[in-house]
C-alpha cells in the first residue's frame, strides 16, 4: 500500500484508530479525522516513528458539512493525491423508540448518515482522479432485523444502502466501494445497556479491531478493474445466537 493516502474518520480510537494502524503498517500515509485532537495526535506520532510515513491530523466533527470539506482538501494539500477514505465514524444513542429523545435520535443521523454523506461527497472528486477506494464500516445491524436500537440500525441499512448505490453510480469512473460489516467488536462502541463491548467481552469472545482493519485494509489494496463489494466479519457463533 506504499505511495497511497488514505483518510480515516473515527480515527481516535475503536476500529478507526486499528485501521491508521493497520494501514500505516502497509506503507501508506494516512490522515486521522476525529474530534479529539490529543488522541489523534498521539496515534499520529506512533504510527509515523513505527512506520516512517507521514500522517495528517485533522479535528473536525463530521456533522459539520464545512468541517469535513476542509478536512478533505487540506488532507490532499499536506499528504498529496487521495487514493482511499474510510468512513467510519458512528455511534449509538438510546435504545427503545418510544423513549428516544429528539437529541438522542438526531446525534445518531447527523453523525451515521449525514457525516457519511459529507466525508464521501467531499472525497469522490479526488479519487476519482487516483481511481481510489472508498470503504463504509457499516454493521450487522444494517443486514438484519434488530430488536434493541432500530433506530441505529437504520443508520446502518441507510449506510449499506447508500454504499451500493454509490458503486452503481462510480463503478465506471474506477471508484472502489466497499461495506464492512462488524458484529460485535471489542471496543469502547457501547452495547444495549450503554456498556462499551470491550467491558462486556473477554479476549477472544468476539472480533477485535485489528481484525476489522485487516478486511479494511484488504479492500483499500484492490486495484481496477477489481473491487470487493461486501465483507461480513462476524465471530464465528454469530448465528447461532442470532
Amino acid at each position: 500500500m506504499g505511495d497511497q493516502t488514505v483518510l480515516v474518520t473515527g480515527a481516535s480510537s475503536g476500529i478507526g484508530a486499528a485501521t491508521v494502524r493497520r494501514v500505516a503498517a502497509d506503507g501508506a500515509d494516512v490522515a486521522l479525522l476525529a474530534r479529539s485532537e490529543a488522541r489523534l495526535r498521539e496515534l499520529a506520532d506512533a504510527v509515523a516513528a513505527d512506520h516512517g510515513v507521514e500522517t495528517h491530523v485533522v479535528p473536525a466533527d463530521v456533522r459539520e458539512s464545512p468541517e469535513v470539506a476542509a478536512a478533505v482538501e487540506s488532507t490532499v494539500e499536506a499528504l498529496g493525491p487521495l487514493t482511499g477514505v474510510v468512513v467510519n465514524a458512528g455511534l449509538a444513542r438510546g435504545s427503545e423508540v418510544e423513549s428516544m429523545t429528539d437529541d438522542e435520535f438526531l446525534t445518531m443521523q447527523r453523525v451515521n448518515v449525514n457525516g457519511a454523506f459529507y466525508t464521501v461527497r467531499e472525497a469522490v472528486p479526488h479519487l476519482r482522479e487516483t481511481a481510489g477506494n472508498v470503504v463504509f464500516i457499516g454493521s450487522f445491524a444494517g443486514k438484519y432485523p434488530r430488536p434493541f436500537n432500530p433506530v441505529y440500525a437504520a443508520t446502518k441499512w441507510w449506510v449499506r444502502g447508500f454504499a451500493m448505490s454509490l458503486a452503481a453510480q462510480v463503478g465506471e469512473e474506477d471508484i472502489g466501494v466497499t461495506v464492512v460489516n462488524p458484529a460485535e467488536v471489542r471496543t469502547e462502541f457501547e452495547s444495549a445497556d450503554g456498556t462499551p463491548f470491550a467491558e462486556v467481552f473477554e479476549e477472544g469472545e468476539v472480533t477485535e479491531p485489528e481484525e476489522v482493519a485487516d478486511a479494511v485494509a484488504f479492500a483499500l489494496g484492490q486495484a481496477p478493474p477489481t473491487t470487493v463489494n461486501e465483507l461480513d466479519v462476524y465471530r464465528r457463533d454469530k448465528f447461532s445466537h442470532f
